[in-house]
């Protein structure tokens, strides 16, 4: 499983690495079984049963979208007093089984992609000391060169990021030192990116904004643009003009943009009336109409108890609605 996820890694995808860290028979899951939780709820590897997994699934596309991980409980309701812990998510489990389970989650996100258009000795800088942090990272020119950077970074020729994924984890630096700002800093706007740069001094930072402006370019589009790009420094060497980019890019980061979480598939959701576990509409697999409507079950042991007697379901809230004492 640490294989598959260090490869999903580099791959860029993102994915929750949940691990059983605590375990209390009767359990299907053990101790230290893993699995990979992805945006779209597949799942690879074991965690636990019928009642576990798909709440894990829930809380582990929470974890994508805010990029935090967390400690879940998942038990019978009369123990989760016990359990309760400042950052522990407890799930009360009704289901047949008695056993409990601790799981970790842990969100695995794309790390930021910095794109740097132009052939100035910043570019190459900028996007080595970006490859040192751990990030992503693309040199774009809209003329023929190499392929590759000295030290293996991807160069595309021309201005079309199509495949570059270039969206709000992205930051689009454009260092053309004047050969085709104009051109280079529309086309980073066109993108998703969640910074845009402009390295140039602050009179020629704004010359190429106002030719912007003066060809229709919409105000707003041309607010995102940082101009000049990175921590204002005084006059820099090239080197340093890369370093100081970076170091703004890092404080943005810090401040929580260019790590925004992954949106999972929106899942419509029913309550299993007997537990009050939530149930995947489109994916359940125990229902049963009553009465003129349907019930949608996490196991079969609920899906029975609830036809036995659906009356003592229907008359008072399911587990998961109650107060735990």
């Amino acid at each position: 499983m640490l294989a598959l996820a260090a490869d999903t890694r580099r791959r860029g995808d993102a994915f929750v690495l949940a691990t059983v860290v605590w375990r209390r028979g009767p359990s299907s899951g053990k101790q230290g079984y893993k699995a990979l939780v992805f945006p779209d709820g597949a799942v690879v590897g074991w965690l636990g049963g019928a009642c576990a997994e798909p709440t894990v699934v829930r809380e582990a596309k929470q974890a994508l979208q805010d990029g935090r991980p967390r400690l879940m409980f998942l038990g019978p309701a009369d123990e989760l007093d016990g359990r309760f812990r400042e950052g522990v998510v407890l799930v009360p489990m009704a289901c047949e089984s008695e056993g409990a389970l601790e799981v970790y989650l842990e969100p695995v996100l794309p790390p930021p992609h910095v794109v740097v258009i132009g052939r100035s000795p910043a570019v190459g800088t900028l996007a080595s000391l970006a490859r040192v942090l751990g990030w992503r990272a693309t040199i774009v020119d809209d003329e023929d060169g190499p392929a590759h950077h000295p030290e293996g970074i991807p160069v595309r020729t021309g201005l079309d990021f199509t495949g570059l994924d270039v969206g709000p984890r992205a930051a689009v630096v454009v260092a053309t030192q004047g050969h085709y700002d104009e051109q280079a800093v529309v086309a980073a706007l066109a993108t998703d990116a969640g910074y845009v740069g402009l390295v140039a001094s602050r009179r020629r930072a704004e010359a190429v904004l106002g030719d912007l402006r003066d060809r229709g370019t919409a105000p707003e589009a041309l607010q995102r643009v940082r101009a000049p790009a990175g921590l204002d420094l005084g006059e820099i060497e090239h080197h340093e003009i890369a370093l100081a980019i970076l170091a703004e890019l890092v404080s943005r980061k810090a401040a929580g943009e260019l790590r925004s979480g992954v949106t999972p598939r929106p899942v419509e959701v029913a309550i299993d009336p007997v537990c009050g576990m939530e149930v995947d509409v489109a994916t359940a697999r125990h229902r049963t109409e009553h009465a003129g409507t349907d019930y949608l079950f996490c196991a079969a042991g609920c899906q029975r108890h609830f036809e036995a007697d659906p009356a003592k379901f229907l008359a008072e809230p399911p587990p998961g609605d109650r107060s735990p004492g």
